[in-house]
């Protein structure tokens, strides 16, 4: 399992029956999570959060606020000593705006681009389906250009200012309000390429114009696209899913398949993302990764 496990910030305290207690710098908060299908108990560090989220038996939810700011902000230090600086505040479907396991994929891919740029490589990282820039933040603290896409112009906002908040103000990122599949259609047609590819693609959404996405149906074909956009000698792929039942062996063949399309070669690798639990000392489940590594 790929560990978010060097937190300082975060943490997961507590984890049962259909809800998550964690810690997000000072401030307590109560989420439901549908992996955690166990009960064993809600104890005294349950009592008394700053927020929580009550999921609707009809779907949605709402939040119930105690003692929680609008806004307030975290810190994490990469594998390489890069401390970025994450915006947080509450908003709709129980999100904060970051995924703290998604840690374990930047402290992966940070060292590689890293040395690839004191190689003198200009490194060009291109992600997808960004979201408020997690993944954008730590790879151009390692020294990338970056290519930042979503379709909402409030998470590209957010996204800008978690990079200023880490002194990546004046970073090259080039920040994109774009349905990812229609860009990607374009950056082909413009012979444009990129060094390394991240992709965080929703299980469910539709595009601006009402096109549907499952990612099922929708994945491999796009990925297929999106392999066209690598160089010569690609660094990584990084793809994430959190579509339940999507095992990550399947992360695996779809990378096999679509980069073998094109005649890349190099490692291929998927598991689970996971973050420690600190009452139990378990591991909870978040999704999947997988991981190309290129021999550029």
């Amino acid at each position: 399992m790929y560990l978010a496990n060097r937190w300082k910030d975060y943490e997961v305290v507590d984890a049962s029956d259909g809800e998550k207690l964690e810690r997000w710098g000072q401030y307590v908060l109560i989420r439901p999570d549908p992996q955690v299908i166990w009960q064993t108990g809600h104890g005294q560090a349950w009592k008394h959060p700053n927020a929580h989220y009550h999921r609707s038996s009809k779907g949605g939810g709402e939040w119930e606020f105690f003692d929680l700011p609008e806004e307030w902000t975290i810190q994490y230090t990469t594998s390489i000593e890069k401390t970025l600086t994450f915006h947080l505040k509450p908003f709709s479907f129980k999100h904060t705006g970051l995924f703290p396991e998604q840690a374990a994929n930047w402290d992966w891919f940070s060292p590689i681009i890293k040395k690839a740029v004191e190689a003198g490589r200009d490194v060009k990282v291109l992600n997808l389906f960004a979201y408020t820039g997690g993944a954008t933040a730590a790879a151009a603290s390692a020294g990338a250009h970056v290519t930042h896409v979503d379709a909402s112009k409030g998470m590209v906002t957010w996204a800008r200012e978690n990079a200023a908040s880490s002194g990546l103000g004046d970073a090259p990122i080039r920040w994109l309000v774009d349905d990812c599949t229609k860009f990607v259609e374009r950056e082909i047609r413009r012979g444009n390429h990129y060094d390394a590819v991240i992709m965080d693609p929703p299980s469910y959404g539709r595009g601006p114009k009402g096109e549907i996405w499952k990612m099922e149906d929708n994945i491999y074909p796009f990925l297929c696209d999106v392999v066209k956009l690598l160089t010569k000698e690609p660094l990584f792929v990084l793809i994430n899913s959190y579509t339940t039942g999507l095992q990550p062996a399947v992360l695996t063949y779809l990378l096999r398949s679509a980069l073998k399309g094109q005649g890349f070669e190099g490692d291929v690798q998927s598991d689970e993302v996971g973050l420690p639990v600190t009452k139990s000392g378990l591991v909870l489940p978040c999704g999947a990764a997988g991981r190309f590594t290129g021999k550029g």
